[in-house]
């Protein structure tokens, strides 16, 4: 065996080896967990804010369908 293909044979290993490693490596990406965790509220908060009144109208709409509007909530 030549010198070069030796080298580059204990690269790939190395590599190989890292690689399985990160496999291996359960936890996970945190900071884009906590990215999208905190851009889903700040869309439901943005969401809530500018058509809160308009969803609760739905909400009770769809509630009356179901129930019927002169039943009485408990």
């Amino acid at each position: 065996m030549t010198d070069p293909l030796i080298k580059a044979h204990v690269r790939l290993a190395g590599t190989l080896r890292r690689a399985a490693a990160r496999w291996d490596d359960e936890t996970g990406d945190v900071p884009g967990w906590v990215l999208i965790t905190l851009m889903t509220a700040a869309l439901v908060t943005g969401i809530w804010a500018i058509a809160g009144e308009q969803l609760k109208d739905m909400f009770e709409s769809a509630l009356n369908g179901v129930t019927g509007p002169d039943q009485v909530h408990d």
